[in-house]
């Protein structure tokens, strides 16, 4: 039975890997940084699976201290932290780099690079402590070298991530601390929606690919969670949307009309 942390777990990808590893016997810290939604979607999984899996905890992973604060309590509760998920992060408006405000640019820089660079310090000196664990830190658009107009802050961020886990998995050489990949493709989520101006020609053109390549938490996150359970070695990597997967989309996306951000669409 592991004990896993996932960051930015109380919606999204980050909720539905923690019910998929609550499902398959794992225990779970939730935590996000706003205090009322952690405690709402623990006590609600916990109604399913159990006091003794769930528990939650803030945390604002920019915050050494709260890190810290939040591996310690993950390991108390359940005796040691197995498996941390860097799922925490944030888009803004797309828009070319000159015209989106310095408050903007300095909010992503802070959560998506600095955040993870303070996650992947903290959690791996933690469990070396410990003699074990794994990180996993989260891919997105941009880290695999991807470029589109209005991208540049966000993908910047994530094309970062690349380069720490090939660096992480070398600086942790040697122990028994493991750093791995998971890249969940296109999923659809008030993370991906929000970059856009839903009135906006551009949204309807991505809006056709992401019919195409897209899916849900519902239809993503058992995969991926499926696939860290079964890994077992630093540099391993868990992908939803295949090359081979997306090929074979585009063949057939004239026979599978799909639309799937209709009920987010209404709700933005």
């Amino acid at each position: 039975m592991k004990s896993v942390i996932i960051t930015g777990s109380t919606k999204g990808i980050g909720r539905g890997m923690a019910e998929n590893f609550l499902k398959r016997g794992c225990r779970v810290v939730i935590s996000s940084r706003t205090e009322s939604d952690v405690q709402k979607v623990s006590a609600d999984l916990a109604k399913t699976y159990g006091r003794e899996n769930v528990m939650g905890k803030a945390c604002d992973i920019t915050s050494p201290e709260a890190l810290t604060a939040l591996f310690e309590a993950g390991a108390a509760a359940f005796g040691s932290v197995d498996v941390w998920v860097n799922n925490a992060g944030m888009s803004i408006k797309r828009a070319p780099l000159h015209e989106q405000s310095i408050a903007d640019i300095t909010a992503i820089a802070t959560v998506n690079l600095t955040g993870a660079l303070l996650a992947n310090s903290i959690v791996g000196k933690a469990m070396v402590a410990q003699g074990h664990g794994q990180i996993w830190n989260m891919e997105g658009f941009g880290s695999g070298g991807q470029v589109q107009p209005g991208m540049t802050a966000y993908g910047a961020t994530k094309r970062a991530v690349n380069y720490i886990n090939k660096a992480m998995q070398k600086d942790l050489k040697g122990t028994n601390v493991q750093v791995c990949t998971v890249s969940p493709g296109i999923v659809v989520t008030d993370l991906l929606i929000g970059d856009y101006d839903l009135e906006s020609p551009d949204w309807q053109k991505s809006k056709k690919i992401f019919n195409i390549l897209g899916d849900t938490v519902e239809t993503v996150t058992p995969y991926l969670v499926d696939g860290i359970l079964k890994t077992n070695k630093s540099g391993g990597k868990v992908v939803w949307l295949t090359g081979g997967k997306a090929f074979l989309r585009f063949l057939t996306a004239a026979f599978n009309k799909r639309d799937l951000f209709a009920e987010l669409e209404k709700a933005a």
